[in-house]
């Protein structure tokens, strides 16, 4: 009966151990994997993201650019495993892996990101 009541007293006065999330936010590590990003500009619509995607979240739209119709790629974040093959596989290297992690949303539908908002 001791035993429990001594280590309540004495966690009472340690630090604590999680953050208050918006406010602050945890270091991540160099290797941290988070949300897709988009270089439109570098985009040869070759859909090779699209075809190595394990969970087939990735999906090829057609965007109007400056340059005409093009093929390029929208994410469902919802389904990504985050495994980094639609980066390894990337020709030109214009679709990456960042740091931002937050995901937070009402409705699930606004996990799906356009390439315009992959930038």
């Amino acid at each position: 009966m001791i035993g429990p009541l001594a280590k309540t007293i004495k966690t009472v006065g340690e630090k604590r151990f999680t953050v208050e999330f918006p406010e602050e936010k945890e270091a991540l590590p160099d290797n941290a994997k988070g949300s897709l990003r988009l270089d439109m500009s570098t985009c040869i619509s070759c859909s090779a993201c699209a075809l190595i995607c394990p969970n087939k979240t990735i999906t090829m739209v057609n965007v109007l650019t400056d340059k005409g119709t093009k093929a390029m790629p929208q994410v469902g974040l919802e389904r990504c495993l985050f495994c980094a093959l639609c980066e390894e596989v990337c020709p030109p290297k214009c679709l990456t892996l960042s740091k931002s992690f937050d995901f937070e949303v009402y409705d699930k539908r606004e996990l799906q990101k356009r390439p315009e908002e992959l930038e």
